[in-house]
């Protein structure tokens, strides 16, 4: 039987709004090349089923790009569907934090749908299974449970009310449904095999007692399905040919498949009929599930449960943190979709699990941005230098590109004057060997300007450096005879009279491990939190850098990709975060 669902996938609807010009292959889309020609299927149906318990990380981000990719690639669709049986840790803002996500990514769903769309059928089908002989309701509570099921090497206990009869089970299970007991006091369950190896075969939950409102549903149900259960039947329900899924689900694989065929949705539409009563499309079918590895990314955490504890603890300043992995925060920090999904596609699909260096991931953000973002100047740690051969009223608009390798951007006016701000780096008393930059009597090109030498270096009387005194070289402006003359080093500048002052963010790695997960040395994962992922500095920007919208991104020659705070940011009052640094220095202090 296909398993096609004409009534809703229009041939023409894309699943995606990217598309890559050259075929992907890798062993997911081999699996669906070979469906399509045997004529299993004749258009393919994915989805993308988070748990609304909390902000998609970048973990997501390859699932994300994998489903929707695949149902774009092949002229299918891909449904986003909430797997929400889960209330208490359910919030209707992580909902609409998901769906934004997805959006920000690049893509575009055909439904939208929710687990909890299906309550009414999952309860029919688990009625169906009682009816079968092949579902029993338990009095074990949690830990007996537990007792019961056995270990990895040693076999179950069949529970004391595995064999109560069809009858007593379906007036149990009802009266489940109608609230008359606690939580925890019964559980519905599958009639497996207490001795499989599987451990997840021996004898699984289906339904417990939860007697709290749901994010969707609110008090109209007092139990709910098991994960496990309405994960795979809503596969069915939304006629998806392919659930792709991470590696840890592969000894879930025989369970989904156990339910789906015992419940056997396309020969009893009286299960699904409310569904097709609420108007929504429904032509069941059995899916097949595909394992494929995770993103896993060195000086990272991908565990909700963890990303919740930082926000909770206040390690971070909540979940679109710059320092956080979650999609939120690497939106604020400033990484773009296209980098994201070029590290996806460079990371390729395979089923070994491997560790993926960080700065694969910075470097596909370069590279994105070093294509896209303007270039502006600004000094996160100014010094004074003054033009003493250049008139104290001295000011003129000088002519820069926008982006040295792309016309198309156009130019911009950058203000210039006699006093600038330079990086106070950029000078050195006493310079190290191979220092190129400015220095006693030394010479530098201003950028944009001309060769600039240092005459005097002005200090405190504490002996600190508050300015230098240089002279400009008229003949090496541009247009004139001298403008070709060679120095080493050139530096960039703000006029200081223009230069707008602004908050600066410098963000870093989260973490000053590369697996800050591995407990060496008695460690938690929280004593590698790193006390330098985020400091505040007060920077000069040139005027063309500061009246702009949030979120929009820059390269600093010199210093680094930044981006207008998408939350604080304003005109009046900008602040700018860093995004990535020029090059990889992680790797330089590693000596690697």
């Amino acid at each position: 039987m296909s398993t096609d669902n004409p009534a809703v996938a229009p041939a023409t609807q894309a699943a995606t709004a990217v598309h890559q010009a050259a075929p992907h292959q890798d062993f997911i889309r081999q699996i669906v090349r070979d469906d399509l020609a045997a004529g299993k299927h004749h258009a393919v149906h994915t989805r993308f089923p988070p748990e609304p318990n909390g902000y998609l990380h970048i973990g997501h981000a390859k699932a994300i790009c994998l489903s929707f990719g695949i149902a774009g690639e092949f002229n299918g669709w891909c449904n986003l569907r909430l797997d929400d049986t889960n209330p208490g840790k359910e919030d209707p803002e992580f909902v609409e934090g998901i769906k934004d996500d997805v959006h920000w990514l690049g893509f575009e769903w055909h439904e939208l749908r929710h687990a909890s769309d299906y309550f009414e059928v999952f309860y029919r089908s688990a009625i169906k299974l009682i009816e079968d002989g092949v579902a029993y309701v338990d009095d074990l509570n949690a830990e007996e449970m537990r007792e019961y099921r056995g270990t990895l090497t040693a076999g179950g206990r069949h529970s004391p009310y595995r064999e109560r009869s069809v009858a007593e089970n379906l007036d149990l299970f009802r009266r489940m449904r109608a609230g008359e007991f606690a939580d925890g006091a019964k559980t519905l369950r599958a009639k497996i095999d207490m001795s499989a190896g599987n451990i997840n075969m021996r004898d699984p939950a289906i339904y417990r007692i939860r007697k709290i409102a749901h994010q969707n549903t609110g008090d109209a149900w007092p139990i709910y399905p098991m994960y496990d259960y309405a994960h795979c039947l809503s596969d069915a329900l939304e006629g998806i040919t392919h659930s792709l899924c991470t590696l840890e689900f592969e000894d879930h694989r025989p369970l989904y498949d156990w339910f789906v065929d015992k419940v056997d949705l396309p020969n009893h539409p009286e299960l699904w009929q409310p569904l097709l009563d609420a108007g929504l499309p429904t032509v069941p079918a059995k899916p097949r599930q595909i394992e494929f590895s995770r993103l896993n990314l060195s000086y990272c955490i991908t565990s909700k449960r963890k990303l919740a504890q930082l926000v909770n603890e206040n390690f971070v300043d909540g979940w679109d943190d710059p320092r956080m992995n979650t999609l939120r925060g690497l939106r604020r920090r400033g990484f773009t979709p296209a980098g994201l999904r070029l590290l996806i596609e460079r990371v390729g699909v395979s089923k070994q699990n491997s560790m993926i260096d960080y700065a694969v991931l910075e470097g596909c953000i370069r590279e994105d941005l070093d294509t896209t973002a303007p270039r502006r100047m600004a000094v996160l740690d100014p010094l004074k230098l003054v033009l003493t051969n250049l008139s104290q009223g001295h000011e003129e608009t000088l002519t820069f590109a926008n982006h040295p390798k792309d016309d198309s951007f156009g130019t911009r006016g950058v203000p210039f004057a006699r006093e600038l701000w330079i990086e106070r780096e950029d000078f050195a008393e006493v310079p190290p060997k191979g220092f190129h930059r400015l220095k006693p009597d030394g010479e530098v090109r201003l950028r944009g300007v001309g060769i600039i030498k240092c005459e005097q270096v002005i200090k405190d009387a504490d002996g600190n450096l508050t300015e230098l005194h240089c002279t400009l070289d008229p003949e090496t402006r541009h247009g004139m005879p001298g403008a070709d003359r060679k120095v080493k080093g050139t530096i960039h500048w703000v006029s200081a009279k223009h230069a707008v002052a602004t908050e600066v963010r410098i963000y870093d790695r989260l973490f000053s491990v590369a697996a800050p997960d591995s407990d060496e040395e008695g460690k938690s994962w929280l004593d590698h939190v790193n006390p330098q992922a985020k400091r505040v500095v007060r920077a000069w920007l040139e005027p063309a850098a500061a009246s702009v919208a949030p979120e929009q991104r820059f390269q600093f020659e010199r210093l680094g990709y930044f981006v207008a705070d998408r939350i604080d940011h304003r005109a009046d009052a900008p602040v700018f975060n860093r995004t990535v640094t020029l090059r990889d220095a992680w790797t330089k202090q590693a000596g690697q």
